[in-house]
């Protein structure tokens, strides 16, 4: 149960990550929770563990890591 809430918050994570950087929709829903659990990763990585924190993640570390890394991927992968 607790890998099924993760997925949730790391597809909720990918989905506000995408929609700040206006390349969401060109990803799909698959690659938004991708991009949220590796942005979460990443954001708390560089920025900390700071600001309300759901289903181990800090939220706004992770958002800011999700928007980095859907702005990286549809670089690499909008270009065609």
């Amino acid at each position: 149960m607790i890998m099924l809430w993760t997925l949730i918050i790391g597809a909720l994570i990918g989905a506000i990550g995408g929609g700040i950087s206006g390349r969401g929709k060109q990803m799909g829903c698959v690659l938004n929770i991708i991009a949220g659990l590796a942005g979460s990763y990443i954001g708390q990585a560089v920025f900390g563990h700071w600001g309300p924190h759901l289903a181990g993640m800090a939220l706004v570390p992770s958002i800011l890591g999700a928007v980095i890394v859907v702005a990286v991927a549809s670089f690499f992968t909008g270009r065609r």
